[in-house]
Formats: C-alpha cells, sequence, structure tokens
C-alpha cells in the first residue's frame, strides 16, 4: 500500500521551498527569474494563488530540473538538482 500523497498543489509549493531552501534562493530571486512579482510568488505558495502549468515549466527549467521532477515532490525535485544549482555547504544525495 502505498502512503498518503500530498495533492498536486501542495506537492508544488512543497517542492518549491524546498527547492529554494536548497539553492538558498529567496521568493524574490524566484520572481526575477520567473518575470513576476515577489507578492504573486508569495500567493503562489501561501495557496492563496494557483501555480499554472507554464509557471511549473519555468519553474523547472530555473532550476534546471525536469517537470516531472518538481511535480513528484520535495525529495524528487532536490534530488534532481543540479550540484552546481545547491548553495554552499548543501549536501549532497547520492543517486
Amino acid at each position: 500500500m502505498r502512503g498518503v500523497e500530498l495533492p498536486l498543489g501542495e506537492r508544488v509549493r512543497s517542492s518549491v521551498a524546498a527547492l529554494m531552501h536548497a539553492t538558498g534562493e529567496s521568493q524574490a530571486d524566484v520572481a526575477v527569474a520567473l518575470g513576476v512579482s515577489q507578492a504573486q510568488v508569495s500567493r503562489r505558495q501561501s495557496g492563496s494563488a494557483a501555480w499554472s502549468l507554464a509557471d511549473c515549466d519555468a519553474l523547472a527549467a530555473h532550476f534546471g530540473i525536469d517537470v516531472l521532477e518538481l511535480l513528484a515532490g520535495p525529495t524528487r525535485a532536490c534530488e534532481s538538482l543540479p550540484v552546481r544549482r545547491r548553495r554552499r555547504g548543501s549536501r549532497e544525495v547520492a543517486r
């Protein structure tokens, strides 16, 4: 039996938060990369607005991962994060 999975919206928000932590980026950094305001990123991360499919594509490209890894959740997203994108001191995950 599989464990309880987060709903997709929560999984994306968790993935984005984990990727921001792993890279040392802020909401403002992500906003610049996506061409939106920091307030828009904040609304999406709080759940008061949803990340669109286009946003997910842009987020995955920004972090250098496949969009399916982003959608799979924070563990898979961070495991897929290229070493060059990790902040200094971040532990590397062996595959």
